[in-house]
């Protein structure tokens, strides 16, 4: 039986839409405009929607245990009340002035992990994947890369993805939950440009490996040996991430650069679902 494709629930124009949530509790999903600086809100059983704006860009966040959301500035992390809608600093992050905090996810430790791309023309490998812990403190795991991307753990905490969209490639490690070590980093998979450049991911409890597979348009799936298994076609070019939601996978999407596709593809920054029988590993909260 032919899979369904994927269809757009929300014409919410993002720049660059990332960092779908499902939130259990509210039976609602979080996901954020990157240039926007806008964090949105969609209550699939009601259509509702809401959205924050915030006054800079939002690389991605994290839903607290308080209700808060940790997010993610340029290079400094806020906590923000959704009703109040005050900001509170939380943690600051040195990076060179062409980089900005990019994906990130919180782990099987309870800690917020986030990545930095180089939006410079050098396109050097400045890049740095960080452990942000409860009380604030932040350490280096990861150097070298260009635009952290695709964070995702297995459904027994022991297993950390992470990919680089311009390396491009997706590597693991091993992972420890109590301490948040990470260690014996190898490649899971080399993927070209013609595939679909690694973006944002999500895993499912089979160790499958969930990839949005950036500028063809596509959900590339892995298996847990690394292999290619299916590509899932977008009515869009620019799949940014997807996010499982019960028996939905809910995909994020940006606007093209090229006028000429941007015409040709009007709901290209939108948000899409679509049914799935897998059933992805959930997102943590962060105990602020």
């Amino acid at each position: 039986m032919a899979r369904p494709s994927p269809e757009l629930v929300w014409d919410c124009r993002c720049g660059t839409g990332e960092c779908p949530t499902w939130d259990e509790q509210s039976e609602a999903l979080f996901f954020c405009d990157i240039p926007g600086g806008r964090l949105h809100r969609f209550h699939p059983a009601s259509g509702g929607k809401t959205s924050w704006q915030l006054p800079e860009v939002l690389g991605s966040f994290a839903l607290c245990r308080s209700g808060r959301v940790l997010v993610c500035q340029k290079q400094k992390l806020m906590m923000f009340d959704l009703r109040t809608e005050e900001l509170t600093p939380f943690a600051h992050i040195e990076e060179p002035i062409a980089n900005r905090l990019n994906d990130g996810k919180v782990g099987p430790d309870g800690c917020f992990w986030v990545g930095t791309i180089n939006e410079g023309s050098d396109g050097l490998p400045s890049g740095k994947l960080y452990r942000v812990r409860p009380t604030g403190e932040v350490e280096i795991k990861v150097e070298g890369l260009k635009n952290a991307n695709g964070l995702a753990w297995s459904a027994d905490g022991r297993t950390m993805y992470h990919s680089d969209t311009r390396g491009p490639w997706i590597d693991c490690w091993d992972f420890d939950a109590a301490s948040g070590a990470i260690a014996n980093r190898r490649r899971f998979a080399d993927v070209s440009n013609e595939e679909g450049r690694p973006d944002g991911a999500a895993l499912d409890t089979d160790g499958v490996y969930w990839s949005a597979g950036s500028g063809m348009g596509v959900i590339n799936r892995f298996a847990p040996d690394g292999r290619l298994i299916e590509k899932i076609a977008m009515p869009i070019p620019n799949a940014t991430m997807p996010c499982f939601a019960g028996n939905r996978l809910f995909i994020t999407s940006a606007i093209p650069g090229d006028e000429e596709k941007r015409r040709a593809f009007p709901n290209a920054g939108g948000l899409f679902a679509m049914p799935v029988e897998a059933r992805g590993v959930p997102i943590g909260r962060f105990a602020d």
